[in-house]
């Protein structure tokens, strides 16, 4: 049995947990909530980059993600035109994308990820 490994822990959450070959990003929101769809897509997309490095890894090793739009008809297509170009070529995860009430308003999008470590 492997170790597991906490990454940015508080009283709620982790941000990123390493367990059994695995590496679980928790859902990312835009800091900045201000943007629109595309901008708060690559916000999210830049602090889970950050994440996967803090785990010693990089999006080449994504094998699922779970997107949440706060307005999928009106969105997706502006989410699906950042995430296209962050995702490496030939490296795409399996992905979900549905539509949910998110924690605050403002928020747009929310995208969680695994990978392998």
């Amino acid at each position: 049995m492997s170790d597991i490994v906490r990454i940015d822990t508080n009283q709620r959450m982790s941000r990123v947990v390493k367990a059994g070959g695995l590496v679980f990003v928790g859902g990312q929101t835009s800091g900045d909530v201000t943007l629109d769809v595309k901008g708060q897509t690559a916000r999210v997309l830049e602090k889970i980059d950050g994440f996967l490095e803090k785990a010693g890894i990089d999006k080449t090793r994504l094998v699922s993600a779970q997107v949440w739009l706060a307005d999928i008809s009106r969105d997706f297509a502006g989410m699906n035109e950042v995430w296209d170009a962050w995702v490496p070529q030939g490296h795409a995860p399996a992905r979900a994308t549905v539509q949910a009430q998110l924690a605050a308003p403002e928020l747009l999008v929310e995208i969680a990820v695994v990978a392998c470590a």
